[in-house]
């Protein structure tokens, strides 16, 4: 046990920074690989929910929607039903031998991230939208609301707070998952880990020290994220706020004090007496 610290100290000392910046790539490929992926997905979610009525669409409206759809759905079965290691190598070796198309490795990588997220988010984001009660639709589309408004200001704000943890899990993923990007050679913390072994032959060392490192990284994206979604909740507990001067002088309601001591008076009094 001592010797294997001791190997590990050893590791860190030549190469630690060798793995922080390979751990930084890690972070900066799933960071805009999910936030790209996840304006894919709604586009892709919202436009495969746009709905189509025979009895009041025109046909010249019901076709190109519906080849729409057919599209949006190739796209969304092709990318989840494949590893994102066979995309990438289909999208960087391959683009350059059939289609002469030579990206550079940073564009193939963040392009590989965003619309692999893309076509899981894509689902995520119908998914979201369909749980919404038909009835605020119904109600927004009463009040005279257009389908794009009512996805932009009734639906989408409602749906987003469901999405919230999916979003943050498909980030997650992401760290751990762009290690499969070494194949075209990006040089992430998978790909760091490799050269070290390839060097010093320390297996179980450095696999050690990065499993480490990419634990720390989901621990603290998955604490930021708790955050991020206890501020999308709002505070636990609310004061009624009215300007309607009869609730004061009815008795019905009193103005809440700073500290809180005593609210609604005149109903615990009445309610005391019952």
């Amino acid at each position: 046990m001592y010797t294997f610290i001791n190997e590990c100290a050893s590791i860190l000392q030549q190469y630690g920074m060798s793995y922080l910046r390979g751990a930084g790539t890690t972070l900066l490929l799933a960071l805009v690989g999910t936030l790209i992926g996840c304006l894919i997905g709604f586009a892709v979610g919202t436009l495969q929910t746009i709905p189509i009525d025979p009895n009041r669409d025109p046909l010249y409206k019901r076709i190109p929607l519906r080849l729409l759809r057919i599209v949006l759905r190739c796209y969304v079965e092709l990318f989840r039903g494949t590893p994102m290691m066979i995309q990438a190598v289909f999208i960087y070796y391959g683009m350059m031998q059939i289609f002469n198309v030579h990206m550079e490795m940073w564009t193939a990588g963040f392009l590989i991230v965003s619309i692999n997220t893309g076509a899981y988010m894509a689902e995520t984001v119908r998914g979201g939208i369909v749980s919404i009660d038909p009835g605020q639709t119904e109600g927004a589309m009463a009040i005279g609301m257009t389908h794009w408004q009512t996805m932009l200001h009734v639906i989408m704000p409602q749906a987003l707070r469901n999405i919230v943890p999916q979003i943050g899990n498909n980030f997650i993923i992401n760290i751990k998952d762009t290690s499969v990007l070494s194949v075209i050679s990006i040089t992430d913390l998978f790909f760091v880990h490799k050269s070290v072994v390839g060097t010093l032959y320390t297996y179980f060392e450095s696999a050690t020290i990065v499993m480490l490192i990419y634990l720390t990284m989901t621990l603290v994206s998955s604490y930021l994220l708790r955050l991020w979604e206890k501020k999308l909740d709002g505070p636990q507990n609310y004061d009624l706020n009215t300007t309607d001067t009869l609730a004061y002088t009815s008795g019905m309601y009193n103005a809440p004090e700073p500290n809180h001591a005593s609210q609604n008076l005149d109903m615990k009094e009445g309610a005391s007496h019952v």
